[in-house]
């Protein structure tokens, strides 16, 4: 039997189109193992990274890949990671939570202002 074990060799296409990577990565690596590495990796002249997984969403073969799921879970017959495979990166924009609240308090002032107009 071979020590080698199989590998993934995988490449992340940012949202402006450049890359991270190529890497490669064991089949029992989760998602979120890679989204850890692309927030590792993210380049320090973009403006904007993500801060943690749950601002980074992976797409591959037109499905979003889940955080708990494994490389080998993720194979499908449309994607089974033979050669390199180019996952596309969605960054959700960062929001603090004060802006959060603002905004909430803002809809429920509009929407109590518009019932006593009515």
């Amino acid at each position: 039997m071979s020590a080698v074990q199989e590998q993934f060799e995988i490449k992340f296409r940012l949202p402006d189109g450049t890359d991270i990577g190529p890497r490669r990565f064991p089949p029992a690596s989760t998602v979120a193992t890679l989204k850890e590495t692309i927030i590792a990796q993210w380049p320090k002249d973009k403006e904007k990274g993500p801060r943690t997984v749950n601002d980074v969403k992976l797409i591959n073969a037109g499905k979003i890949l889940e955080n708990n799921k494994t490389l080998s879970e993720c194979k499908s017959p449309i994607c089974d990671f033979s050669g390199m495979t180019t996952m596309h990166v969605v960054v959700r924009a960062p929001t603090s939570g004060k802006q959060s609240d603002k905004r909430a308090a803002k809809k429920a002032k509009d929407f109590r202002c518009g019932c006593a107009i009515m």
